[in-house]
C-alpha cells in the first residue's frame, strides 16, 4: 500500500478494503504498507465446561522476507486517524474471513477494537455491520473487545458499545485491573464478558494478598452481571489461581500460544480432568477453613460454653482458647448482635496490636448483626460456624471467625472467636 495516503479518507467501505485481501487455499492474508499480514487464533476455554468456548483473533504482520514484525511496529505504521482506521477494520475484515473458513458453528471469536477508533468519526461502526452481512459470520459468534484505557469521548464509546450490542455481538472490557481501568467503565458500558489484565495474576502469583484481591474482584465482577476471563495463565500454578479465583475463562501460554495454522485449532484439546482433579487434592489437603479450624478448635470451643453455663466469668472460661497462639480474641453477644462485656484479647495479639488502629480496639456494646457468622449462629444454634477469611475492623487483620449460639441462665448467647486467617493453626 502507497505511503502517501491523503490525510483524510472516507469511512472504509467493505469493499474498498476487499481488493487489499487474498486467498491462499482456505486462508485469508492481507496487504498493508509493504507487510503480509496474517491471522492467528488463541483458544480461550471454559473451566466449567473444560473445553475451548472461542478464540482470540491477533494480527501477525511479516515483511518480504517472511520476517515477523512486532505488532506494535505495525501499528506504529498509520501516519493519520484515517489510515489507522483503515488498518483497524482490514484487521477485522481479515479475522473474520479467516475464522469463516473453520468448520466452528458454535464458539465465540474475539475481536479488538481500538477505543480511538471506535470514538472517531462522526457515525458509529457501520462497517463492522456490511462486514458480517458480506461474509454471513451470526453476529452472536463476535465477542468485541474495548482495550481498557481513557477516551475523550466516553459518550461516544458507550454509543459504538450499544450498536454492536444492537448488531447482537456480546461485548467485552480488555485489560481490567492496569493502568486507568475502574469500575465505572464497567456501569458505564455493561459488558457481557471482563477480561482480566495478566498483572493482576503475576501478583496474585507472588502474594496471598493479591490473590485474596483477585478473587475478591472476581466476585465483584460477577455480582455486576459480568463473566470473567483471565488472560495470560502461563504456569500450573497459574491455571490453579485461576481455578480457585472462580473465573469463568482462562487464556495463555500454559493452556495453548496463538497458533498460524487455523486448521489445527478445532483439534486443540485440553486436559481438564487433571487439572481439576489436583484443584480438588489441594483443597481437600489445606487452607478449607470450615474443616481445618473447626476440626482442631471444635473441643476447646465447646469447653468455654460449659464453662460459661457453670457459672465462670470470659476470662476464666476463654484462659484455654486465648492460649493458643493464631486466637486474637473472643467476646459474647447477645440475641440482637450486640458485644457483652470488653473484648478478650491473647497475649500474642496484644503484642501484634498496630497503634494506628487504636481507634478500633474498645468493641464493648458494638453490634455484630450484620455479620453473616452471627446470624448463621443464632439461626442454628449449638452449631459451631466459621467464616472464609476476611479483615476484622477492630485491627485491618485477616481472620477467621468462629460462632456457636448457646443457652445461659435462659438467654440466647452467641461465642465468638477471632483466628488469624494465615497462621498455621498445628498447636
Amino acid at each position: 500500500m502507497s505511503h502517501n495516503l491523503p490525510d483524510s479518507l472516507p469511512a472504509p467501505e467493505v469493499d474498498l478494503l476487499s481488493p487489499m485481501l487474498n486467498q491462499q487455499g482456505q486462508v485469508w492474508t492481507a496487504d498493508f504498507r509493504g507487510l503480509k499480514l496474517r491471522t492467528a487464533l488463541q483458544p480461550i476455554y471454559s473451566i466449567s465446561h473444560k473445553r475451548t468456548v472461542g478464540y482470540e483473533a491477533l494480527i501477525r504482520a511479516f515483511d518480504n522476507d517472511n520476517s515477523a514484525v512486532l505488532p506494535l511496529h505495525l501499528f506504529e505504521l498509520p501516519a493519520s486517524e484515517a489510515e489507522n482506521l483503515l488498518l483497524d477494520r482490514l484487521c477485522r475484515y481479515l479475522h473474520i474471513r479467516n475464522y469463516s473458513e473453520i468448520k466452528d458453528q458454535v464458539n465465540w471469536l474475539f475481536l479488538n477494537v481500538s477505543p480511538r477508533v471506535v470514538t472517531s468519526g462522526s457515525q458509529s461502526d457501520s462497517f463492522f455491520g456490511q462486514l458480517l452481512e458480506k461474509t454471513g459470520l451470526p453476529p452472536h459468534r463476535i465477542v468485541m473487545e474495548i482495550v481498557e484505557q481513557p477516551t475523550d469521548d466516553a459518550e461516544r464509546l458507550r454509543d459504538t458499545v450499544a450498536y454492536y450490542r444492537k448488531l447482537g455481538c456480546l461485548t467485552a472490557i480488555d485489560d481490567f485491573g492496569a493502568g486507568h481501568s475502574n469500575f465505572e467503565r464497567i456501569w458505564n458500558l455493561s459488558p457481557d464478558i471482563v477480561k482480566l489484565d495478566r498483572t493482576l495474576l503475576t501478583r496474585a502469583t507472588e502474594e496471598r494478598r493479591a490473590r485474596q484481591i483477585l478473587n475478591g474482584m472476581v466476585s465483584l465482577l460477577h455480582q455486576s452481571g459480568c463473566l470473567v476471563l483471565l488472560e495470560g495463565v502461563e504456569t500450573r500454578d497459574q491455571a490453579m489461581i485461576a481455578i480457585d479465583a472462580g473465573v469463568d475463562f482462562v487464556q495463555g501460554f500454559y493452556f495453548r500460544r496463538p497458533c498460524l495454522d487455523l486448521d489445527e485449532l478445532p483439534q486443540s484439546t485440553m486436559n481438564f480432568e487433571d487439572l481439576l482433579e489436583e484443584y480438588k487434592s489441594r483443597k481437600q489437603i489445606s487452607h478449607d477453613p470450615t474443616q481445618m479450624v473447626v476440626n482442631h478448635f471444635s473441643g476447646p470451643f465447646r469447653r468455654v460454653i460449659e464453662r460459661l453455663q457453670q457459672g465462670l466469668s470470659m476470662d476464666q472460661a476463654c484462659f484455654e482458647l486465648l492460649s493458643h497462639h493464631t486466637v486474637s480474641r473472643c467476646y459474647l453477644v447477645d440475641d440482637q448482635g450486640v458485644q457483652l462485656e470488653d473484648t478478650l484479647v491473647s497475649e500474642s495479639a496484644v503484642k501484634k496490636q498496630d497503634p494506628r488502629f487504636r481507634p478500633l480496639e474498645n468493641t464493648s456494646s458494638a453490634d455484630w448483626f450484620r455479620q453473616q457468622y452471627l446470624r448463621q449462629a443464632l439461626a442454628q444454634p449449638e452449631n459451631i460456624h466459621v467464616t472464609t477469611p476476611y479483615l476484622c475492623v477492630t485491627g485491618a487483620y485477616m481472620c477467621v471467625t468462629l460462632s456457636l449460639a448457646f443457652r445461659q441462665d435462659g438467654k440466647l448467647r452467641v461465642l465468638c472467636c477471632d483466628i488469624l486467617a494465615n497462621a498455621d493453626h498445628n498447636p
